[in-house]
């Protein structure tokens, strides 16, 4: 299903997915901003990113699981993905690593509960990406996407202050 819409000066409704791998309406864009995917299986957390996101970027997707990000991230081409690191059919870290490994450009910022240095540090390891604690979604998801767009790596200060990397 095809949710992308036409360039107006009209907003799309936000709606949440009906089912996995569902792709939801975003709002159009007359501007030309970082495009961006949102992957995460939870609908009102998908939602809280979009909204979040739209301010500053087009959010050209959105998804419910790993394998939806791959195949619209290989359609699309955004510039940044957004990804939840536990979603169902094939989780963010996997999405991502696949992603690179076939040749997408795409920076990447994860998302997550998670903050247990195995899962930082495999993150990490895709190259310049960033992890942001969803509990400080607010405070460093835009910060997040600007800096991994520029080619840096960030890391919420919530997760680099209890994570110790070796």
């Amino acid at each position: 299903m095809r949710c992308l819409g036409h360039v107006t000066s009209e907003y799309s409704e936000f709606h949440a997915p009906q089912s996995r791998g569902t792709m939801v309406p975003v709002k159009d864009s007359l501007v030309n901003r970082p495009r961006v995917l949102v992957a995460d299986d939870h609908p009102p957390m998908l939602e809280s990113l979009i909204r979040l996101l739209s301010r500053d970027f087009d959010v050209v997707a959105a998804v419910t699981d790993g394998m939806s990000a791959v195949t619209e991230t290989q359609h699309l081409e955004p510039d940044l993905l957004v990804l939840d690191i536990a979603m169902p059919r094939l989780n963010g870290i996997a999405a991502a690593a696949y992603l690179k490994a076939h040749g997408s450009t795409a920076k990447v910022v994860f998302v997550t509960n998670m903050r247990d240095r195995e899962f930082v540090q495999e993150s990490l390891a895709l190259g310049d990406v960033g992890f942001v604690a969803k509990d400080r979604l607010v405070a460093d998801l835009l910060p997040a996407a600007r800096s991994v767009l520029k080619g840096e790596t960030f890391i919420s200060p919530s997760v680099s202050s209890r994570t110790k990397f070796s």
